[in-house]
Formats: structure tokens, sequence, C-alpha cells
């Protein structure tokens, strides 16, 4: 099937972008809006590496890796941008497990950060003084401006599409691998393209009520026709076993680039998906055995 996330166009933004430094922030839980950390100001917002630098490093130096026990923890006054989340130093600031705001679950392997008010997964405990937070759960703003909620689904789908796009764009990589916080790969998704635009009539402001093929989420505030840059995609899902041997194939392909979120949200995901799916017409759902989407930004 043809997978098409849909994104609106003023919430796709890079993450490289989303913060500057000495600018001050707030950061707070996409699902009910709780500030998570408040008014902080950062003097370096850096990139991360890639996932594979310090195995990278062996190609290039003629000695021991000089890296091998060297991790990338950000201080205080940073913040480090990778491909699905953002590091911060914990700190004193109101995510630590302490706080009323947010609390730590234990899973398998790693901390997870709770948000204590809706109990949704906002990111891992990286050390002791480093937190993950990823970008599907997390919305950040100036501390100069109010908060403005933004359906679920929007949010979700306008991350992971921007992050393809970037991904794509930076590292010529089309193939992605989703997978949650449990190691788990969930979804299987190919990028055909970034340049698709997409158009579609929604009548007078008395027929908005009758189902359009992007539901209500992407209304325009004025006119018959609403008009979205897309991204079109073929997807994979990957739950209970289903297509085991190609997400095994994919995982070992150097080719691929994994993409982790909370399992909760891959769950989502998913689901976003296969109802975009089924509001194609039947004779557009699959293309050699994926299922196929068109998404938005």
């Amino acid at each position: 099937r043809l997978i098409c996330p849909l994104l609106s166009i003023d919430l796709a933004y890079t993450l490289r972008e989303s913060v500057k430094p000495q600018k001050s922030y707030v950061f707070q839980c996409q699902s009910c809006g709780e500030v998570i950390v408040k008014d902080r100001k950062f003097l370096r917002v850096l990139p991360l590496p890639s996932e594979n630098w310090s195995a990278l490093v062996e190609e290039w130096c003629c000695h021991p890796n000089p890296f091998a026990r060297s991790t990338l923890h950000p201080q205080h006054d940073d913040c480090f941008l990778g491909d699905t989340f953002f590091l911060l130093n914990s700190g004193n600031e109101s995510h630590m497990p302490e706080s009323p705001m947010c609390c730590s679950e234990k899973s398998k392997e790693n901390t997870r950060v709770i948000c204590k008010r809706c109990r949704t997964m906002l990111g891992e405990t990286v050390s002791a003084d480093t937190i993950k937070y990823y970008v599907t759960e997390v919305i950040i703003r100036p501390s100069e401006e109010s908060f403005s909620p933004t359906p679920r689904s929007q949010f979700v789908q306008s991350m992971v599409a921007q992050c393809l796009v970037e991904l794509s764009s930076a590292k010529s990589t089309f193939r992605f691998t989703v997978k949650g916080d449990d190691g788990k790969i969930y979804i299987l998704i190919w990028l055909l393209n970034s340049d698709t635009l997409l158009v579609e009539s929604l009548g007078s402001s008395s027929s908005h009520s009758v189902f359009t093929l992007f539901g209500d989420i992407f209304m325009p505030s004025s006119g018959p026709v609403g008009t979205w840059n897309a991204v079109k995609v073929l997807y994979q899902p990957c739950i209970k076993s289903r297509n085991k041997d190609l997400a095994d194939a994919w995982e070992d392909d150097i080719g691929v680039h994994p993409l982790k979120f909370p399992s909760e949200t891959c769950m989502e995901l998913l689901l976003m998906l296969g109802l975009s799916t089924i509001s194609l017409p039947p004779s557009l759902r699959c293309m050699n055995s994926f299922q196929v989407r068109s998404s938005c930004y």
C-alpha cells in the first residue's frame, strides 16, 4: 500500500531549526500540555553524529579508537539534536523523576520518562544526568509564545514525515525501519518522493462534515480547495511477526536507516497509515505487496 502520512505545512519545521542558542524555551508534553522544562536557555545547540559514528572512526584512524570509551552527554547549557530525539542535561529541571510533573518507570533495558498527568512516555534516561526526549512526544516553544494544542495524529504524522524528508535529503536514504523503545520493528517504510503536491476540493463550509481523504485535520482556513506538499511512501506492518523475513533483511542492510520512537507511538503511526490507506480506491492501495500512502507536510 502506498502510505501518505498527512502533515500540515505550518507544522513541518526541521528539528535543527526548532531550537536556537541564546533563546529561552519551554518544553511541554504534546499530549496534555504539561510543562516539563521551563524557560531553559541554551548556550550550545549541536547536532549529534550519525548512529554508527563510533564504528566509522576505526576506518579513519591508524591506531585504536580514541573515542571507544567516550560518550556524548550534554552539559546543563547544551541541547544535542538526534534524528528523532534531543538530549538534555537533567540538572534540577522539572522532568526529574522526583518532580510531580514526570516520573521514571523501569522497562526491560531502559528507564522510561513518563508524564505523570497523562502517563505518556516522553523519553528515556541515557545516564544519571541525561534524558532523551522524542520529537513525537514533546512540543518546544519560545518562552514568550503561548501554548497552542495540536491534534495528536496531525503532530505525529508531521514529525515522522519531517524526519523522513530530512534524512533522505541529508543521507540519500530512502528506506527506513520504525522501531519501538522495546527494540522491535513495527513498520518498514520506503520513501518514493518528497515533491508531491496534493489538491483536495473541500466544497463549501456547509459540506465540511462530509468525509474527505484527510478528514478534518487539514481544513484550510478559507477557500474551497486545499493544497499540501506531500511525500509518497510504501509501508509494511511488522507487528505479530508479519513480514519477519523482510524486516530481518532490512535490519541487516546498511542502506536502511532506523528510526526509533516510543512503542505506543509506533502503534499510533501504524493505525494512522492504515486509516489513510483504506480511504484510497482499492486499486491504489497496494504496490508490489507494499501498502500505499501519501504523506503531506
